[in-house]
């Protein structure tokens, strides 16, 4: 048995003596494969015990100033460069003015409420409904085709010159702090024409224009100019006669707006703009209280006859809001000390609360309604929507520049509202009306469309779903 033993033994030796090398192969590859590489001197030595430090790593050179200045204002210009930038500029600018205006008007209003015997709220209450009436005609300028606005242009013009004929018929009209502009309609609601004026005329010079471009006819001056300019001065007219001359100033800047879209020649641009302002001195010059206003221009002073009073207040409160305000409520110049807070200087009660912080917002939110305005004007085809873009974006922006100017004492009072922010239904209605018009007309945009689009619920899924058919079925 033993022989037997180590005869197997024997014949399996070979064997193992074959596999030695094989083996020995397989762990020296291993021992290549798995070493750290060897470092000469006393790293090598370190490398050998697997206590080798890692290489250092090296920092990334450090960017300039002007490279990261770069880099911000190359995002800042993609991000302006995006198809629903207007769209959002336009519908959550005039929705915070909104917002921020209801909560002033009610802070502003509450001590010229009490002082007229009524409830703190009266105005805040009038005021909330005229903006939940604005908001219904905003979302219904929003959702009107085109087509449908330049066929309310010519309605809306003609309904705005016969109320505003009726406004100087006795027992019709009703004279506000000197001005016969208003339309009693019962109660304490009234109202003013002459706000709906200035929507009328841009609806309707729009429209003018666009069918005279499409006609290629603006070449020709007798064209630019008539029809526009002569229903234009009837409308100032009729507003001048009530002795407005505020809403006249915005409805002439309307007009030249609409010319300077259209590509009025510079000498005819100046001589409407010469004859305006010939025809604006005029009627300063022979008006004692429109001289006084204008001597108010910087006052610091009341002075003797307290002419001033108002301006040298409104600058008083700004003044006395200092960098973040008194706190909202706690104004002291609408106690009795400022004739108008919640209406043409409720910036200087804004102010006055909320300090320059509060200001500096308000100016960022019209200065952005401006932008995206001239924006949509700028990237449209439709002659129309350019038109009447670049109109409502002249209204809005040059009211509020004339109202600002009147309280920081840089303009003449002109006793105009601020757009969106001031209390008064009138003026908000109209202006809301004119906001959904840049919003439908933001909307319309092929990019913003096309963003908008993909955007509604189930769009997104089908355009995945149809994706993943396409993919191989072995791929996730």
């Amino acid at each position: 048995m033993m022989a037997d033993d180590s005869a197997r033994s024997a014949a399996r030796a070979p064997r193992s003596v074959a596999r030695a090398p094989r083996s020995a192969a397989r762990i020296a590859l291993r021992g290549r494969a798995t070493a750290p590489p060897a470092r000469a001197g006393a790293a090598g030595a370190r490398a050998g015990r697997g206590t080798a430090r890692r290489p250092p790593t090296s920092r990334p050179p450090r960017r300039s100033p002007l490279v990261a200045l770069a880099r911000l204002r190359e995002r800042a210009r993609r991000a302006w460069d995006r198809p629903l930038t207007a769209y959002y500029l336009i519908l959550g600018g005039s929705v915070l003015l909104i917002v921020l205006g209801l909560v002033m008007v009610y802070s502003a209003s509450q001590i010229k409420a009490l002082q007229s015997g009524l409830a703190p709220s009266f105005f805040f209450r009038k005021q909330l409904l005229a903006a939940i009436i604005g908001g219904l005609l905003m979302l219904a300028a929003v959702r009107m085709p085109i087509r449908l606005h330049r066929a309310l242009a010519y309605p809306l013009l003609a309904v705005s010159v016969v109320l505003m004929c009726l406004v100087q018929v006795p027992g019709i009209g009703v004279a506000v702090n000197g001005n016969q502009n208003w339309i009693a309609l019962g109660g304490p609601f009234q109202l003013q024409p002459s706000e709906f004026g200035k929507l009328a005329l841009v609806l309707w010079g729009a429209d003018l224009l666009a069918r005279k471009e499409e006609k290629h006819l603006l070449g020709q001056w007798k064209h630019l100019l008539v029809p526009l300019v002569p229903a234009a001065f009837v409308l100032l007219g009729l507003i001048m006669l009530g002795g407005d001359m505020g809403t006249a100033i915005i409805l002439t800047a309307v007009l030249f707006g609409l010319l300077w879209l259209a590509g009025a020649p510079t000498r005819l641009f100046v001589g409407v703009l010469g004859s305006a302002a010939i025809v604006g001195l005029i009627l300063i010059k022979t008006s004692p209280n429109r001289m006084s206003r204008l001597a108010c221009i910087g006052a610091t002073d009341p002075g003797s006859n307290d002419q001033c009073w108002q301006a040298v207040h409104g600058i008083y409160a700004l003044a006395n809001g200092g960098w973040f305000g008194s706190g909202l409520g706690a104004s002291m110049e609408k106690w009795g000390e400022l004739p108008e807070p919640h209406t043409d200087f409720i910036f200087a009660i804004t102010g006055e609360e909320l300090g320059l912080a509060g200001t500096l917002s308000v100016l960022a939110l019209f200065a952005a309604l401006g932008y995206a305005g001239i924006r949509v004007a700028g990237r449209t085809e439709d002659p129309f929507v350019r038109y009447a873009a670049g109109g409502v974006t002249t209204w809005v922006t040059a009211q509020a520049v004339i109202n600002i100017g009147a309280v920081l004492g840089l303009l003449p009072i002109a006793g105009v509202p601020l757009p969106l922010f001031s209390y008064g239904g009138s003026a908000l209605l109209p202006t809301m009306f004119a906001i959904g018009l840049l919003i439908a007309f933001a909307r319309a945009e092929p990019g913003a469309r096309a963003a908008l689009a993909m955007r509604q619920p189930g769009v997104r899924w089908k355009t995945m779903r149809r994706r993943v058919k396409k993919r191989p079925s072995g791929e996730r």
